[in-house]
């Protein structure tokens, strides 16, 4: 549904009053379900439309919580409790609707039980998201970590079938087992497909009792991931097949990590590169010298030439992060700044003082050339 229009209201979306009970919500949603099933409006992108628009409004008004939150904020306080409606059937199937009309919902499913024929229904189970934070250092060197997130994963009692183990499908009582239902009006004959059975013409006849027949659990997964050196902040890395769970069958979704690099209190990245910024004392700057600055990977010297000036850049090469996509490494830029000395002692104001008296414009050519410039 293109979320940038304007939500119409639940209530109307069903077809109920706002006082109307529980019961009557349900079978309001079971009457449009049936009729605006995409199986029975095949290539309808508007049927389709529809119906993820009804379960979106049953998934609301079915829940007190939720349909007293919408009494009073509307739509605005769905958003506020995190709900945003459908935007696939995957998330229609990984609801609670999906456990409640489990008969208009089987058409979609594939089973694979025993004498049984696959079906052509399948739906390939939800794409997942998950966040990891990781250090700078991580990123320079590459990190494994354990994660934990909750999914759908295949029943492992009936093997993801949604049939008790030992038992069968029967013959559907709607259509008995034609997969189609057919009636007459007047001279007209008409036929379509089940709606019980989705055109298979049976039906678990015992539920596997662990998933409720529908051939997958709720649970926390646990998967360890490599992270690769390189790596920058936002980089998605895609692990196929550890999605949810596909329905009756179906494969499974893949899971995308978004890595985020937390930030650093020395360096900062740009691309591949390193910059850091490193204060030294005045002496330094003006006699040259040697020192210490630090890099990811430990602390290394560097020689500062005699009259370096504060905002100079120096390159230590190879000290940044390692490229994602080919060898070689990035590098670490140091940007100067020369600190002035503060608290002085009275002898080290009086060798500032006689320093100050033997100073010539020749000792500060920038000073030299502003001069020039102004008059």
């Amino acid at each position: 549904m293109n979320r940038s229009r304007a939500k119409k209201d639940y209530y109307e979306i069903l077809g109920v009053s706002r006082d109307a009970s529980l019961e009557d919500i349900k079978k309001a949603y079971r009457r449009l379900a049936l009729k605006y099933h995409p199986d029975r409006n095949p290539g309808d992108k508007e049927a389709e439309e529809k119906f993820k628009e009804i379960s979106e409004a049953y998934a609301v008004l079915s829940d007190p919580q939720k349909r007293a939150q919408y009494d009073r904020f509307g739509h605005a306080g769905m958003e506020e409790m995190g709900f945003r409606g459908f935007t696939d059937f995957s998330e229609i199937f990984a609801s609670d609707i999906f456990a409640e009309f489990s008969d208009i919902f089987e058409r979609f499913f594939r089973g694979t039980g025993v004498g049984v024929e696959e079906e052509p229904f399948a739906y390939r189970g939800r794409d997942l998201t998950y966040s990891l934070t990781i250090t700078l250092e991580e990123a320079l060197k590459g990190t494994e970590r354990t994660i934990s997130f909750p999914r759908h994963s295949t029943c492992t009692y009936c093997q993801g079938t949604g049939i008790k183990p030992g038992a069968g499908m029967r013959t559907c009582p709607e259509c008995r087992g034609r997969g189609e239902i057919s009636y007459t009006r007047g001279f007209f004959y008409y036929s379509q497909t089940c709606p019980r059975c989705g055109g298979r013409g049976k039906i678990i006849g015992d539920p596997c009792p662990k998933c409720r027949g529908q051939g997958r659990v709720r649970e926390t997964a646990r998967l360890t991931v490599k992270i690769p050196p390189g790596v920058s902040d936002g980089s998605k890395l895609r692990i196929r097949g550890e999605g949810e769970a596909g329905v009756r069958g179906g494969r499974k979704g893949d899971l995308y990590i978004t890595v985020r690099i937390s930030p650093h209190p020395l360096f900062k990245r740009e691309e591949d590169d390193l910059i850091c910024h490193l204060p030294i004392p005045v002496t330094t700057a003006i006699l040259g010298g040697e020192v210490e600055v630090p890099t990811l990977e430990g602390k290394v010297r560097m020689k500062i030439p005699p009259g370096t000036q504060s905002g100079r850049i120096f390159r230590l090469r190879g000290k940044g992060i390692p490229h994602l996509h080919s060898t070689g490494r990035g590098d670490q830029l140091v940007v100067v700044k020369v600190e002035i000395p503060t608290h002085l002692t009275g002898e080290q104001k009086e060798l500032i003082e006689k320093f100050s008296r033997l100073e010539k414009d020749a000792n500060y050519p920038e000073i030299s050339n502003f001069k020039t410039k102004i008059h």
